[in-house]
C-alpha cells in the first residue's frame, strides 16, 4: 500500500512538473498569434488606406484629363476661327490689290488720253442720254455731271447691309442697268463707283468705309465681267467711301441716298485709248 501511495505521489509530482514546462510555450504561441493577427490587421488597414488614396488620385487624374480634353477642343476651335479669319483677310487683301492695280492702270490710261479730251463731250441733250430706259426704274437716278453721265443705284437695293454680298434681285438690277448702258454707250469708258454714308463700319472685314465701298464696286465689276454683261476692258472701279455725299447725312433718308453705286459714263471711247 505504501508502495502504491508512493507511486501515485510520484505520478502527481511528474504531472505537475509537466504542466509547469508546457504552459509557457502555449502562452507564447498565443501571444505570437495575436501579434501576427494585429500585424495583419494593421497591414490590411494600410493597404485599404493606400487603395483609397490611389482611387482618389485616379479620380483627380480623370478630372484633369477631362479638363485637358476640353481645353484642347477650345484651342482647336480657336485655331479654326483664326484660320477662317486669316483666309477672309487674305481674300480681302487680294481683292484690294487687284483693285489698286486696276486703278493704277486706269490712271495711266486716263493720263495718256487727257490730251484727247478737249473735244470729247457727252451733251445733256444728246440722243443717247434721252434713250436711257434705266431712268424709268424706281430708285435709279440718272443725271448729267459736267461731261460725264452718272447712273445712281441705291446700294441698299443691291447689297446686304454693310457688306459686299448681293441680296435677292440685286444682280438682276445691275444687269438691267448695265445692259441699257452697253446698248447706248457701247464704246465709252465706264467707271463703277462705290459710295457710303458717314456712319462707322462695324466689321473686321471692312474696317473703313473706303474698304466697304471699294469691295462693293469690285463685286459689281466681277458680276458684270464674269457674265459678260459688259466688256471688262470698258470698266474700272473706284471706292470713295463717304467722301462724296449727294445729300446731307443728317437724316436716315439722306444716309440711305448716299449709300449708292454709280455707273459713270466718260466721253473717252475704247477706240481712242
Amino acid at each position: 500500500m505504501h508502495r502504491t501511495v508512493l507511486t501515485i505521489a510520484t505520478l502527481a509530482l511528474l504531472a505537475g512538473c509537466g504542466k509547469l514546462s508546457i504552459a509557457p510555450n502555449q502562452q507564447q504561441a498565443q501571444l505570437a498569434m495575436q501579434q501576427q493577427v494585429t500585424t495583419l490587421a494593421q497591414q490590411n488597414q494600410e493597404y485599404q488606406a493606400r487603395a483609397a488614396s490611389l482611387d482618389k488620385n485616379n479620380q483627380e487624374l480623370e478630372s484633369l484629363l477631362a479638363q485637358s480634353k476640353q481645353q484642347v477642343q477650345l484651342l482647336s476651335d480657336e485655331v479654326g476661327a483664326t484660320r477662317t479669319q486669316l483666309q477672309t483677310t487674305t481674300d480681302q487683301l487680294l481683292a484690294m490689290r487687284t483693285n489698286n492695280d486696276q486703278l493704277t492702270q486706269m490712271s495711266t490710261q486716263l493720263a495718256a488720253t487727257s490730251k484727247q479730251r478737249a473735244g470729247a463731250e457727252i451733251r445733256p441733250n444728246n440722243t443717247l442720254l434721252k434713250n436711257l430706259t434705266v431712268k424709268q426704274i424706281p430708285g435709279v437716278e440718272v443725271r448729267q455731271d459736267g461731261d460725264v453721265v452718272r447712273v445712281e443705284i441705291p446700294a441698299d437695293r443691291v447689297f446686304m447691309p454693310g457688306s459686299n454680298y448681293f441680296q435677292n434681285g440685286g444682280e438682276q438690277l445691275l444687269d438691267n442697268v448695265a445692259a441699257d448702258l452697253r446698248q447706248n454707250f457701247p464704246d465709252n469708258l465706264i467707271g463703277i463707283e462705290g459710295h457710303t454714308d458717314d456712319g462707322a463700319t462695324h466689321s473686321q472685314q471692312f474696317p473703313t468705309n473706303h474698304h466697304l465701298s471699294a469691295a462693293q464696286a469690285l463685286a459689281v465689276y466681277n458680276s458684270l465681267a464674269q457674265k459678260r454683261v459688259m466688256a471688262p476692258n470698258q470698266l474700272f472701279v473706284i471706292g470713295h467711301g463717304g467722301n462724296h455725299p449727294v445729300v446731307s447725312n443728317s437724316s436716315d433718308a439722306g444716309k440711305a441716298r448716299n449709300r449708292r453705286v454709280e455707273f459713270v459714263v466718260y466721253p473717252e471711247r475704247l477706240a481712242s485709248r
